[in-house]
């Protein structure tokens, strides 16, 4: 008796490998966590005015060990929103992000040096940078240029897919930032009179960015797994 061999279709392909939603989830969580963490700290110390210091001079004195631990937490967290978010944005921008997660730990490996009288006893400007200054301030700068760079890579994509709204605000977004570094950058080199204040106003501009963009992506995420399945 013969037999009748019937083929067998082959399996369907798995569906694309989506990006992880809980790196999104984590990347999203740095913002609120690193904002908290200097307004907290900032209204907390002793001597130090956050409308005149910087968030980095929470790193000197006793418990400067808190705003290190900010800023390398924030970077590692960031890492992931820039590890789940690459297959999702298809651009350099996942890149930039991960170029400013490395700025943040660089700033939390390297303690800044004293500026605009903080710690108390220390001159306005210091007549020498240390080596772990200079790094400290190096590293963050390349970080701020990166993630001004991401917003525009994010805005020229947005604006391509039809996302206005998206395309407007990465523009503004790189726009406050970078008006709030250079003004910043002038204060703390006269004294710091609002430096903080500019500064607080730039870092909260980018983490309000960086965590919409992580629970858009993370949204984009789900509902493609939902379709897949």
């Amino acid at each position: 008796m013969s037999q009748t061999l019937v083929a067998t279709a082959p399996p369907p392909p798995p569906p694309p490998r989506q990006p992880r939603r809980w790196l999104l989830t984590a990347g999203a969580s740095a913002g609120p966590l690193f904002v908290g963490t200097f307004l907290v700290a900032g209204a907390l110390r002793a001597h130090y005015d956050p409308l005149r210091h910087p968030v980095s001079s929470l790193e000197l004195g006793a418990h400067g060990w808190v705003q290190h631990a900010s800023f390398l937490a924030a970077g590692l967290l960031t890492l992931a929103l820039a590890a789940g978010a690459r297959a999702a944005l298809r651009t350099p921008a996942a890149v930039l992000i991960g170029i400013w997660a490395l700025g943040l730990i660089g700033a939390g490996a390297f303690t800044t040096d004293p500026v605009s009288g903080y710690p108390p006893g220390t001159p306005d400007r210091p007549l020498h940078a240390t080596w772990h200054g200079a790094l400290h301030d190096g590293v963050s700068l390349i970080g701020f240029a990166a993630l001004v760079a991401a917003c525009l890579v994010v805005a020229r994509r947005s604006a391509r897919d039809g996302r206005r709204g998206w395309a407007v605000y990465s523009v503004l977004t790189a726009i406050v930032f970078t008006a709030g570094l250079v003004l910043a950058t002038l204060a703390f080199s006269g004294g710091g009179a609002l430096g903080g204040l500019y500064q607080r106003v730039m870092a909260t501009s980018a983490w309000l960015w960086l965590t919409l963009l992580a629970l858009r992506e993370r949204t984009v995420a789900r509902k493609r797994a939902d379709g897949a399945g």
